[in-house]
């Protein structure tokens, strides 16, 4: 049964996928070595003034904290070609132009993780853009408040899926 609020999919391709797959592995291998680090660092005495035993939990949180969202990520990634779609939908680049101005821009809509695999700049459906043009279609002009106050308007050229 759906709610109608479950997030769009991520779309990752077969490349993209493996990659953070790899990145996972990696994480998950490195486990015992930082584990050892805090145990050596423990047996260091007075914990309180460690710092290389702070520094050591400091990594091993963020370590642990980029699994679970990688898994999160992996579980429920769509692989493979997102399908065409008629309106602005997350995984897909973007052209616009600012009413203001006659350049334009073309960007990714899509998650940080992607990022890595493009040259393209990547603004995320959750941000103030992003929420603006999702939907959208060719020639139609949004409006949204930049982080100044300021009230943007953007006209939709063009948008295509994100073939990685």
């Amino acid at each position: 049964m759906s709610t109608g609020n479950e997030a769009p999919a991520t779309w990752l391709s077969q490349d993209a996928y493996d990659r953070l797959q790899a990145e996972l592995d990696e994480h998950i291998a490195n486990r015992p070595a930082i584990a050892a680090e805090i145990n050596a660092r423990r047996e260091e005495g007075d914990l309180r003034e460690n710092g290389g035993y702070h520094a050591a939990r400091e990594e091993q949180g963020k370590a642990e904290g980029r699994i679970r969202y990688l898994q999160e990520l992996l579980r429920t990634a769509k692989v493979g070609e997102a399908p065409t779609a008629d309106a602005v939908s997350p995984g897909m680049v973007v052209t616009i132009y600012f009413d203001d101005d006659t350049n334009t821009e073309t960007f990714l809509l899509g998650s940080r993780e992607i990022a890595a695999t493009t040259d393209l700049t990547v603004y995320s459906p959750e941000s103030a853009l992003g929420k603006a043009i999702l939907g959208g279609r060719a020639g139609q002009t949004c409006t949204y408040t930049a982080p100044s106050g300021a009230d943007i308007k953007v006209t939709v050229v063009s948008f295509e899926p994100f073939s990685g």
